[in-house]
């Protein structure tokens, strides 16, 4: 037991108790766990302790943070002399102590001691915790998610915080960059799509500012809802917000009250310019060109007739 208990990650893990006949509830303190708990204090078993696993490092700073302890002086040298250590580590491994970090109550404080400490540049060179991102990240707490974002379908809440700290935290990095440190930190591609396109639709907003509702939806129809949220939570302009937020809300929704059995049913064969007419019948709706069936009717009419390939005349004869 006392070999096991040398192999925790700091004294106040290393404590245990019997369970075993006359002895049951005697406590097993080999490093001093119980004062270092009284005293509020982090502290690693040995001098190798984050040569050994360099994640402890940010093991460390969470329970601090988590306990609102201290890491005890000698444990502080060793940390921040094993910071270049960090460099060895997997990005499976040290984004697992991320998202670790990410689900408890005090992340912010964890993440502002981390870049105290110049851990987050030793994960990356180009990983910034900054104070616009720090700002984003403490309005994800107070932020309420309405329901018409389509976001409660993707994980559970925690997953879902997650994931948005970091398309936040990674978007505002330039598009190379943030590829770069969500690879170090072997993010899943699904997730890395989705932070360039946040990025894609920040520094693409003259395709929204402005625009009628159907030149918006046409931008937005292929990107993931977390993007267009992180968006929407990133940009300080009250008209994109606007807009992103009623496309999701109502724009999105909105389609013609015919298909493609009817151009069928009109005699028009089947082809690309199906989509082309359903697509011209939907932007009429969003824009409010169109109101009623009968508009839309009559409109499908002059759109059959533009669409319709004219047959080519035959070659007179030379004789």
């Amino acid at each position: 037991i006392k070999l096991d208990l040398h192999r925790r990650d700091f004294t106040i893990n290393t404590l245990a108790l019997r369970l075993d006949g006359r002895h049951y509830g005697d406590l097993h303190d080999y490093w001093g766990g119980v004062s270092d708990l009284q005293n509020g204090l982090i502290r690693v078993l040995h001098s190798l302790s984050f040569v050994d696993d360099p994640t402890r490092i940010l093991r460390a700073v969470r329970f601090e943070q988590r306990f609102n302890f201290q890491i005890e002086d000698r444990t502080l040298e060793l940390l921040q002399a094993a910071l270049p250590l960090l460099d060895r580590v997997s990005g499976d491994r040290v984004r697992h102590e991320l998202n670790a970090i990410l689900r408890e109550d005090h992340h912010l404080a964890m993440l502002d001691r981390l870049a105290e400490l110049d851990v987050i540049p030793a994960i990356h060179p180009e990983l910034v915790w900054s104070a616009p991102v720090r700002a984003l990240l403490a309005e994800l707490q107070t932020e309420a998610l309405e329901p018409e974002w389509g976001l409660d379908e993707l994980d559970a809440t925690a997953e879902l915080q997650r994931d948005l700290s970091y398309v936040l935290w990674l978007s505002h990095l330039a598009a190379d960059k943030a590829q770069a440190v969500g690879q170090r930190l072997r993010l899943p591609q699904a997730l890395l799509a989705v932070i360039a396109e946040a990025q894609s639709i920040l520094s693409d907003l003259e395709s929204i500012e402005g625009r009628q509702p159907s030149a918006v939806v046409a931008r937005l129809e292929k990107v993931p809802h977390l993007a267009i949220y992180a968006a929407y939570l990133r940009t300080g302009d009250e008209e994109i917000k606007t807009a992103l937020h009623t496309y999701v809300q109502e724009w999105q929704h909105i389609t013609p009250s015919l298909d493609g059995h009817d151009l069928r049913e009109r005699g028009l064969p089947p082809g690309p310019h199906y989509r082309q007419i359903l697509n011209a019948l939907r932007d009429a709706w969003v824009d409010g060109r169109v109101s009623s069936t009968t508009e839309e009717q009559s409109l499908l009419e002059k759109l059959i007739q533009e669409y319709t390939p004219t047959r080519e005349q035959p070659e007179e004869s030379e004789h």
